[in-house]
């Protein structure tokens, strides 16, 4: 569960290190943003010589999410940190970078963002 101003660690190669959430796309006044979920970030921390900058505002899908998230066949699954992969657009899904670091959730594919679960090495 994600809301407005949760920092976020990021799971690819673009050279951002962590996102804020300034936005939950999904309606007007969402609160709360679960796992799959695309959320409008701005950037916090980023490795030198990279195409982002302090302050740029990206849209990113919530791949690992600390809150645990209940499946339809009554398991829990809950990672260790909150982390986003940034994203092109709301509608090609495709992410900009070309690695993605650590597990993601099986909802991520689920979800439509096929590109990003083949990128990954675990699909828990």
């Amino acid at each position: 569960m994600i809301q407005h101003r949760t920092i976020l660690n990021t799971a690819d190669n673009t050279g951002v290190k962590e996102l804020m959430v300034i936005h939950i796309y999904g309606g007007s006044k969402r609160r709360f943003g679960y796992t799959g979920e695309i959320l409008g970030c701005v950037v916090k921390k980023v490795l030198p010589n990279t195409q982002f900058k302090k302050g740029d505002k990206v849209k990113a899908v919530l791949v690992r999410a600390r809150k645990e998230l209940k499946r339809r066949d009554g398991t829990y699954v809950r990672f260790s940190e909150n982390a986003g992969v940034i994203i092109e657009n709301e509608k090609s899904k495709n992410p900009i970078g070309t690695r993605i670091f650590g597990p993601i959730a099986r909802e991520i594919r689920e979800k439509g963002f096929n590109k990003i679960a083949s990128l990954a090495k675990n699909v828990i």
